[in-house]
């Protein structure tokens, strides 16, 4: 789930979203903004894994959890330092 395993393809595994979230996250943003982005970038990919709105939650979820993102006045930050 979190790293790419037999059933869980490499750009599905929760690393690999949350990689793509902090590209995506160059200023301050929803989550529902950010949630737009995500989905519009990965349809532009050639052969890109469908992105549910829980997946992508939790990988939200994950990058809260390692210190990654902070949510301030209703908006996703990446973290400072």
């Amino acid at each position: 789930m979190i790293l790419p395993t037999k059933r869980i393809p490499q750009d599905r595994a929760l690393l690999a979203v949350g990689a793509d979230v902090l590209l995506l996250l160059t200023k301050p943003q929803t989550v529902s903004k950010l949630w737009d982005e995500i989905k519009r970038k990965r349809l532009e990919r050639t052969r890109a894994t469908p992105l549910t709105y829980d997946w992508f939650l939790l990988t939200l979820s994950l990058l809260f959890a390692m210190g990654a993102l902070e949510l301030r006045n209703g908006r996703l930050h990446k973290a400072r330092g």
